[in-house]
Parts: C-alpha cells; structure tokens; sequence
C-alpha cells in the first residue's frame, strides 16, 4: 500500500500573522519567542482538533440533565519538544494540553536521543520540532519511535516551518505521518538552512538581540 505523508498548513489568519514575524529579521528576541509560543498553540490547537480522545458523559446543569463531551483522561497524551528550540513551541502548545506529560528530547549532533523505555500502548505522541530543515534527525526519531511502537495516528509533529526536501525525504520513509505547520518554503540553502525561512531559531529565541547581522540567505 502507498502512503502519503499528510502535511496540514492550517488556513487561519494569526497562524500566517505569526508565521510573518518569525520572518521577520528585525524582530527581536522577546518577541520571536511570543510569536513561536503563539504558533505552538495554534497549532497544537489545530493538531488535535480531530485527534483528541474525547466521550460523552452525562451530568446535572444548573436547571436540567444534559450531556457534554469531554476529553477522555483514560487515553495518555504525551508531548515531545525538542530542546531547545522546541521549547517555544511547547510553551504555547502546553496551554492547549496543560494534562499532558511531557519528556525533553536531547540532540547531539544531529542525533536525536529517543525516548527510553516503552510508551503506553494506548499514549498519543506530539513532536515538537522548531522546524523541519532536510529532516535527517527526525528521520532517525521517527524510526526509533516506530520501534516503540509509535507511528501512524498516534503520532503527530508540530512544526513552525518546513522545507520541500525534507518533506519529501520524510514522506519516502514514514508515509503515515501526518504534520502540522505554519508553512512550508521550497528550498534549502547550500549550509541545510530553509529559505526563506525563519533565521537560527536557538540564536533568536535565546539570545534576545535584534539580529541585524543575519545573513540574508538564511
């Protein structure tokens, strides 16, 4: 069976509002860090609009019985957010799921340190990725989470951006995935970086300067 990889830009005008002052390179470091929370929590929002373990229950309003739907807490959520730079996402995306837990991934030159131990059977995964360049590291996540037993709907990833190659890289090795973004942009530049893009995300998240000096191929 041939998989295509589900990539999903939401069509909401602050998500592209947000998505704009990340490109932005005059915008400084205080607030880039409140645009990325922002995109974290739309699209988390957007990420488990269809997704999120939900059941009907019965209950006493102030004047008559009713029915309500309500997330169901038997189903475990799980958040993943890449450090560091997934941290602002995850910082907008956990005031959408303020239940779920969550376990930091490490990256060490290029190389994702995956989860250790087993995830529940019945756990849905968020992967936080600040964005997705030529998608080699995730590749290697993606296959260490498979081996736990997470992929297909079980899994989503949230990203600010992704470029064209890495969604494709991607798509060719875990088909059933589906991914959130802000936006995707064609190209990388010949140092992997995504152009247009949204500049060294580490560096403009942490260091909190206005980074006039920003190459502008990046």
């Amino acid at each position: 069976m041939v998989m295509a990889l589900r990539v999903v830009v939401p069509p909401h005008p602050l998500i592209g509002h947000w998505l704009g002052v990340l490109r932005d390179r005059h915008t400084p470091g205080s607030l880039y860090a409140s645009a990325t929370a922002e995109l974290g929590r739309w699209l988390t929002y957007e990420a488990v609009r269809d997704w999120l373990p939900h059941r009907r229950i019965q209950l006493e309003s102030p004047l008559a019985a009713a029915e309500a739907d309500v997330v169901d807490p038997a189903v475990p959520l799980l958040a993943l957010p890449l450090l560091t730079a997934g941290l602002g996402l995850w910082q907008g995306g956990q005031t959408v799921l303020p239940s779920a837990q969550v376990l930091h991934l490490q990256e060490s030159l290029g190389v994702i340190t995956p989860p250790a131990g087993p995830i529940p059977p019945r756990c849905g995964v968020l992967l936080f990725l600040a964005e997705l360049g030529d998608g080699e590291s995730l590749l290697q996540l993606l296959d260490d989470l498979s081996a736990l037993g997470v992929s297909g709907d079980r899994l989503r990833v949230i990203t600010s951006l992704a470029s064209g190659p890495g969604l494709k890289a991607v798509g060719e090795r875990h088909g059933n995935l589906t991914i959130y973004a802000a936006g995707i942009d064609p190209d990388l530049n010949e140092a992997g970086a995504i152009v247009p893009g949204i500049g060294d995300v580490r560096q403009r998240l942490f260091g909190g300067t206005v980074l006039d000096e920003m190459p502008t191929d990046t």
